[in-house]
């Protein structure tokens, strides 16, 4: 073989199999051509790069890289991006499921643990009302409410940020749903913890659109630099972006269109001066009255298709506790019931008798909060009790005691926090068929068997 024959040899390379060379997957094709994506982008936006060229960044990855293996067969994320689904559109997301981590969500094709789970979210979907006219019930707010919607459709203008203060449960994510619907506007759910760097917040207002709805569930779990970047967005729609780390490091501020945020907390105190002042408008949530629990209630059913009378409903009202949210899931839990071992309407006697299978009596109490009167009147005979000893009786945290049973007990009177602890009022020992100040029951001693005494102990 002469040595231009060789040199050939050696440029070409080993002989490769046509079958082998043809055998190569459409991922790997698809991995290479993200690759020279990547490098491309990497090129533009050196600081040698031409001027005028534009740097692309792919939304929720570090370095815009794709790290898929190669035998991937998917096309690159930048491909397959879809269009984001409004929430009342079949299949579109709820607000808990939008600002979750990101992650797999379970759908029809994926049935999982969780099934009755996501049956549950789509029944709370569907319950909720679209408009301000089928909204029951804080017929102030709604009022104040109608007039600022429509003022703001007049002036075709995007609505002043609003913040719906109250308990959990009253209808705070449903009202900003109603803003974003009234005005024919996108609206973007998303939620305090979810919100982590000040990154999330940026990427979410620069897709924004004008008039769009920002919804922030629990806003008073804001971390403090999101809440810095939410402060010129609020007031002058500008986003401040800082690029570069160190000497070279530059601020740019982005112009933002006209939104509207519209923010729920259960905690009013927790949110920070600056940040609560800058809403135009404040609505207080309070508890419903049973009436207006009944038309929650024949609403429901009526689009569930369940079959209630009159006064099977006003018996779920009166043992909600205020919360239409409380007043639905006992509608789901008594229509089981009357599925189950009566004949499928929900009458007065079937509702009762469901809600004392399920444990809620007829203030609405459930098993934990009768555990709670309970430890006060029986053991301790209506003396004061420490938090942390009540806790410890019901088998609860004191967190979960003082935020999540205690405020209804006091709401009913039932329950006083004094500087001692808390005390059982004569309300909790009629509720539970006690006499009124009965002494504290002595815990039983075996047969046959003394009770000990010890002598107090003697100081020397």
């Amino acid at each position: 073989m002469s040595s231009g024959a060789q040199r050939r040899e050696v440029l070409a390379g080993p002989a490769r199999d046509p079958a082998a060379a043809r055998s190569v997957t459409p991922g790997a094709r698809g991995a290479r051509s993200a690759t020279d994506d990547v490098v491309a982008v990497a090129e533009r936006s050196s600081p040698g790069a031409a001027p005028g060229a534009d740097a692309v960044a792919v939304p929720g990855r570090a370095g815009g890289a794709d790290h898929r293996p190669p035998t991937d067969p998917r096309p690159p994320p930048t491909a397959r991006r879809a269009a984001p689904r409004p929430l009342d559109a079949p299949g579109g997301l709820s607000g808990a499921q939008s600002s979750a981590p990101a992650g797999r969500l379970r759908g029809p094709l994926d049935p999982g643990p969780d099934r009755d789970d996501v049956v549950e979210v789509a029944d709370e979907l569907q319950l909720r009302p679209r408009r301000l006219g089928e909204f029951v019930g804080q017929p102030q707010l709604t009022e104040h409410l109608e007039i600022v919607l429509e003022a703001a459709r007049r002036r075709a203008q995007a609505v002043d940020h609003l913040l719906f203060a109250g308990p959990p449960g009253l209808g705070k994510t449903s009202l900003a749903g109603i803003v974003a619907a009234e005005l024919g506007v996108g609206l973007r759910v998303t939620s305090g913890p979810a919100l982590v760097r000040a990154g999330d917040l940026a990427a979410i207002l620069s897709d924004l659109q004008e008039s769009d709805v920002l919804f922030i569930d629990e806003i008073h779990r804001l971390a403090r630099p999101v809440e810095e970047v939410l402060y010129p967005a609020m007031e002058d729609f500008q986003l401040d972006i800082l690029i570069g780390k160190g000497p070279t490091a530059r601020s740019i501020r982005l112009d933002l269109p006209r939104f509207t945020l519209v923010g729920a907390t259960t905690r009013t105190g927790l949110l920070t001066g600056p940040l609560r002042d800058r809403f135009g408008f404040v609505g207080r949530l309070d508890l419903y009255a049973p009436d207006d629990l009944e038309t929650i209630v024949l609403r429901s059913a009526a689009i569930l298709g369940v079959p209630v009378e009159p006064g099977g409903a006003r018996l779920i009202a009166e043992r909600s506790r205020g919360t239409p949210r409380i007043a639905n899931r006992l509608l789901r839990r008594v229509r089981d019931y009357v599925e189950v071992r009566e004949h499928g309407t929900i009458t007065p006697s079937a509702a009762a008798a469901g809600l004392a299978l399920f444990g809620v009596d007829e203030l609405g109490l459930d098993k934990v909060d009768r555990a709670i009167l309970d430890a006060l009147c029986r053991r301790f005979g209506g003396r004061p009790v420490g938090l942390t000893t009540l806790a410890q009786c019901v088998g609860e945290e004191p967190d979960t005691v003082e935020d999540a049973y205690e405020p209804y007990l006091l709401q009913q009177g039932l329950l006083l926090r004094t500087p001692r602890g808390r005390v059982a009022t004569d309300g909790a020992f009629e509720h539970l068929g006690l006499p009124i100040g009965s002494a504290p029951a002595r815990p039983a001693t075996g047969a046959g068997t003394e009770e000990v005494r010890l002598a107090p102990a003697r100081l020397w």
